[in-house]
């Protein structure tokens, strides 16, 4: 068995390494590159204030680009009996380079290696899940613009109620993004704050120089705070997640009506015939399979936020091993997101609409509402007019010409598209991604 960073003669017995490293290791490689870059930053650092000499970050950079590489092209592994990826990335400079690569833990510890990786991973898969709701979000707009006159039934209990339209229904779900996208944007900005110096969450004597790494790692700030950076933890991974969980809430919301809607019962939509898949027995069916498991999957990751604030909500400041747990939980809800997203994109802009709905006079009393304002508009009291409507349809008399002169903001002749367009490019320029880009490029190219 390998010894651990921590260890001094004796080891630990190896049942005990098991339980109390978990799912460390498989974790951990989510985490690796975004590791290397701190290391980075911090060694950077050091040199600048004359705890490594000028040669030896040359080569520790070196070698650190060459473990980057080797994480973004997914050959990076942690070797067995290594705890961790930091002690991995240590080892691996130290086999190379030898005693110099032992000074890279220097005013550090793998508390704020942890949370600086955290952050560094959080905000960049925060990045593809905001440009894959904005993917799927164009094409939300695209649709509704392009069916912004083909008319459904609205409901409420399930009842028909009033007119809807094909544009109503696609805009809807494109302006919810939008404010799914502020969500994510909050979530970003408090994630994009560099904990990184405050080691076991009490600093260092060192003489630190924590801007110089918040710059060389594009953070807007830093955690002042070191008690405060250590007691994020957690709390970083449970707002982000209230951020990804009100997107799913969104996807899950349109995939059952997506679901509903595409039924032989109502018809309205058809789903991709690649999306769907058959019975073993009934060779009629077309079940909408991708939608149903986005649907639950999407339900699953609006439960997570609710996991870490068990975990989490009763843990007073400092670290506490506990905290280890969240990672099996956060780290890989990017991954199930995006891939909901990526679908849902998919089959939103296959999706094939009814334009013949209202054909079927079964929805004729969704226009009641319509002939009960046009009697108020001509001049009869509003009760008087709902009243008579009212009698007319229990009498089988109500007719109506089945259109709709709706002209208000947000309404069926009014879609406002251009203006939610707006607020979604307004809110996408607001986190800033290239800010961050530019400081990792920097970084990776010294």
């Amino acid at each position: 068995m390998a010894q651990k960073l921590w260890e001094k003669n004796i080891q630990v017995n190896a049942e005990i390494d098991r339980f109390t490293v978990g799912r460390d290791r498989e974790m951990d490689l989510y985490l690796a590159k975004y590791d290397v870059l701190g290391s980075m930053a911090h060694i950077t650092m050091l040199e600048s204030i004359g705890l490594l000499r000028a040669d030896e970050l040359d080569i520790l950079l070196k070698e650190l680009r060459k473990i980057y590489e080797s994480a973004e092209q997914g050959h990076f592994a942690i070797e067995e009996g290594i705890e961790d990826v930091h002690s991995q990335v240590e080892l691996m400079l130290t086999r190379r380079l030898g005693d110099v690569g032992k000074k890279i833990h220097s005013g550090r510890s793998r508390n704020d290696q942890v949370l600086v990786d955290l952050k560094l991973y959080t905000r960049a898969r925060l990045k593809e899940i905001a440009e894959a709701v904005e993917d799927l979000f164009h094409v939300l707009i695209a649709q509704s613009n392009r069916y912004k006159n083909v008319l459904m039934p609205g409901y409420t209990h399930l009842q028909i109620a009033m007119p809807s339209s094909f544009g109503l229904w696609f805009g809807a779900y494109a302006e919810s993004l939008v404010d799914d996208m502020m969500f994510l944007q909050a979530a970003y900005k408090t994630c994009n704050r560099n904990p990184l110096g405050s080691a076991a969450g009490y600093g260092s004597s060192f003489p630190l120089n924590r801007e110089m790494t918040t710059r060389l790692l594009g953070f807007d700030s830093m955690n002042y705070n070191v008690v405060y950076a250590q007691m994020g933890r957690g709390k970083m991974e449970r707002n982000v997640l209230f951020a990804l969980a009100s997107v799913a809430g969104t996807l899950s919301k349109m995939a059952f009506d997506a679901c509903m809607f595409s039924c032989q019962n109502f018809g309205f939509v058809k789903l991709p015939d690649e999306c769907t898949t058959g019975s073993s027995i009934m060779p009629h069916k077309k079940n909408p399979d991708v939608f149903e498991l986005t649907r639950a999957k999407c339900n699953k990751i609006q439960s997570m936020p609710q996991q870490v604030m068990m975990i989490a909500n009763n843990l007073p400041s400092g670290y506490f091993r506990d905290l280890q747990i969240i990672k099996e939980i956060f780290l890989p809800a990017f991954d199930e997101l995006k891939d909901c997203l990526q679908m849902a994109t998919y089959i939103m802009d296959k999706i094939k609409i009814n334009e013949h709905i209202l054909d079927d006079d079964k929805y004729l009393y969704m226009f009641s509402v319509e002939e009960v304002n046009r009697l108020a508009a001509d001049g009869m009291p509003f009760r008087d007019a709902y009243k008579k409507v009212g009698l007319d349809i229990e009498a089988g008399k109500f007719t109506h010409n089945k259109e709709v002169h709706h002209t208000h903001e947000g309404s069926i002749r009014n879609l406002c598209n251009d203006r939610i367009e707006a607020l979604m490019k307004q809110t996408m320029e607001g986190f800033h991604f290239e800010r961050v880009e530019k400081a990792e490029k920097a970084l990776l190219d010294r």
